[in-house]
């Protein structure tokens, strides 16, 4: 199996995510980004910038932080033609960080299959909304509609996160002990920060209201916890941060949709070097990004044309959601 998206050319990559990116999620993201890939003219504009400024999401919230008419790519392509230096000037200091508290329903069952204490550490950690596992209220379904319900020791959180499941997954009976956090970030967001808060809003798809609020109510929580997030290359900077970890607690690396972002050659890299550190890793990104996790699921195909693959240790665990919806366990539980 390979991957579905096809980044060859601007014009593909926004055709790649108008219909595996955000189609059936968000309407207007999926028109406006159609528009673009049978647009040469806007095309070659975005083809100006380098290459990873050139990405679809990005573009598409700058455009709407600057105040971008949401709806038909009429009236978006006049506005963003007229506007295109503003555009162009905030997509060349943004990056997209899109941090998806609902990603932890799915990343906590693999934290569950390692033994504690654990030490935390999340590479593209953005805000830390994905650092913060044991914070939150969690209700896992089943295919037979039976209900898993975890809390934290401290009693039910104000953010309850609802996945979807199917196989077996080890669904966790208690909260794991998370004795040390830490996050690395090229562009850490200071939460407490309004324009770095209404940047992360932002990455939002318009239409996802639910995970809109979702989002900030897991700010509210971590702006109280005030995470420490380190600003570092995920390569350069990750051997020092693990470091710092306690040495009688088991450290955890873990990426969630992180990874892609870099060059095929720097990913190598961090693979190679995450593999070889004495730490246990969890994944959640594309299919194929970590090779190994894919060529471990043989003839295990997604249910749907979106799902992330979970791994432990460069090895598949599930297909997974890209915003923690969906829990498809491949291995046995254990």
């Amino acid at each position: 199996m390979k991957p579905a998206e096809d980044f060859s050319s601007t014009a593909s990559w926004y055709r790649s995510f108008a219909t595996h990116g955000v189609g059936g999620y968000s309407p207007i993201y999926e028109g406006l980004s159609f528009g673009v890939a049978d647009d040469p003219d806007v095309v070659a504009l975005i083809a100006q910038l380098p290459r990873p400024k050139q990405q679809p999401n990005l573009i598409l919230a700058c455009a709407r932080l600057l105040g971008a008419p949401l709806g038909p790519y009429g009236p978006w392509r006049e506005w963003l033609v007229a506007n295109w230096d503003s555009v162009r000037a905030e997509a060349l200091v943004r990056s997209t960080q899109t941090n998806e508290p609902r990603r932890c329903a799915v990343l906590l069952p693999a934290l569950a299959l390692i033994d504690g204490p654990i030490a935390l550490l999340e590479v593209g950690a953005s805000g830390g909304l994905c650092l913060f596992p044991d914070r939150y209220s969690y209700d896992w379904v089943s295919g037979a509609g039976e209900h898993t319900r975890l809390d934290p020791v401290d009693g039910r959180s104000a953010l309850l996160l609802e996945c979807a499941t199917t196989g077996n997954p080890p669904l966790p009976a208690a909260m794991p002990e998370i004795v040390w956090r830490a996050g690395l970030d090229l562009n850490p967001i200071d939460l407490t920060d309004p324009d770095a808060a209404n940047w992360l809003e932002t990455l939002v798809w318009p239409e996802q209201v639910d995970r809109l609020a979702r989002i900030r109510s897991a700010m509210e929580i971590v702006r109280a916890e005030r995470p420490r997030i380190v600003r570092g290359d995920a390569t350069a900077g990750l051997a020092a941060l693990a470091a710092e970890a306690p040495t009688d607690a088991t450290l955890v690396i873990q990426n969630s949709a992180a990874i892609v972002y870099l060059t095929p050659e720097n990913r190598a890299d961090f693979i190679e070097l995450v593999t070889g550190m004495d730490a246990r890793w969890i994944s959640n990104e594309g299919p194929g990004i970590v090779p190994s996790a894919l060529a471990g699921v043989g003839e295990a195909v997604p249910q749907e044309k979106d799902e992330f693959l979970l791994a432990l240790d460069g090895h598949p665990l599930a297909w997974v959601g890209p915003h923690g919806q969906r829990l498809d366990w491949l291995a046995p539980a254990s």
